[in-house]
């Protein structure tokens, strides 16, 4: 597939996406949509990526839904002109959001100028956020006449805290990112110009010194980990991906290098090696 609306390069395993419709400050498309749940599939699929950066071009970081539609521009049926059965239908932020979600490199968001709507909702899922403090976030669903997307009701709360969530949701109101500094939503909050360096910064910290076996592993303990009832659950989980990991050659190699006071050299791959119960989510618990 073609690419549009987004650019994306990759150097020393770190896939740069940057969503590119900078002269309508990156409104989201479905053309976007789909352009990025290709890139997501593509970077779970690629060994040679190891991280994943997502950014805007130009000012914005994402100013939301393209609204040149007007009043048809979340009529799904009307706009696209055809009958769509609601049963059948599925929002475009829903399927990046989950296409992010179960993309096993980690994903951090570089937010480098204004993210309203779907510009802020797609980034809940990613690993990382980290923002320009005058940076103007909104949660502007409910002031448009609509509902959450993007599976944002489950992420958001999770984040936040469910008393937060609901405010910023049930006012839809635009802030800055610096007045929710505090909050969980953020990673960092930095000036405009050191927000992408410090996501590659990250970025490049993850790809040179760690396994990509480990961390795909970690980043399934932690997601999946807040659905768990229970700690103990948990602790049966990461006692067996423990167990599976002291016996591979990554395990082997981060000792070793260690030891011998050197850069590692791990060589697993997500892809390839993951253990035979993963991903454990899927399969029946009691067997874990």
């Amino acid at each position: 597939m073609k690419l549009t609306e987004t650019l994306l390069e990759i150097r020393d395993g770190i896939a740069t996406v940057t969503l590119n419709r900078p002269d309508h400050m990156n409104a989201f498309t479905p053309t976007m949509g789909k352009e990025l749940e290709m890139i997501f599939d593509e970077a779970d699929r690629d060994d040679s990526i190891r991280v994943v950066v997502v950014t805007g071009a130009g000012k914005a970081f994402c100013a939301g839904a393209d609204l040149s539609y007007g009043v048809q521009t979340f009529d799904v049926s009307r706009r696209e002109g055809r009958d769509i059965p609601m049963e059948e239908h599925r929002d475009e932020g829903g399927k990046v959001a989950l296409a992010i979600w179960k993309c096993r490199k980690p994903v951090i968001g570089a937010i480098n100028g204004h993210a309203v709507g779907v510009g802020i909702t797609m980034t809940l899922p990613m690993d990382i956020r980290i923002v320009a403090a005058e940076a103007k976030i909104g949660f502007v669903f409910t002031r448009r006449g609509v509902v959450l997307e993007a599976c944002s009701s489950w992420f958001l709360p999770r984040l936040i805290g469910m008393s937060k969530a609901a405010e910023l949701v049930y006012t839809g109101r635009v802030f800055h990112a610096s007045d929710e500094a505090g909050s969980g939503l953020f990673s960092y909050v930095l000036d405009k110009g050191a927000v992408v360096s410090k996501a590659l910064a990250i970025a490049e910290e993850i790809a040179r010194n760690t396994s990509a076996v480990s961390v795909a592993l970690s980043k399934g303990l932690l997601s999946r980990g807040l659905t768990e009832n229970d700690p103990e659950t948990v602790h049966l989980i990461d006692s067996r991906c423990f167990y599976w990991c002291g016996f591979q050659k990554d395990a082997f190699e981060g000792v070793m290098s260690f030891l011998e006071k050197r850069q590692p050299r791990f060589t697993m791959s997500p892809t390839a090696d993951m253990p035979s119960f993963y991903p454990w989510w899927t399969s029946d618990k009691e067997s874990v």
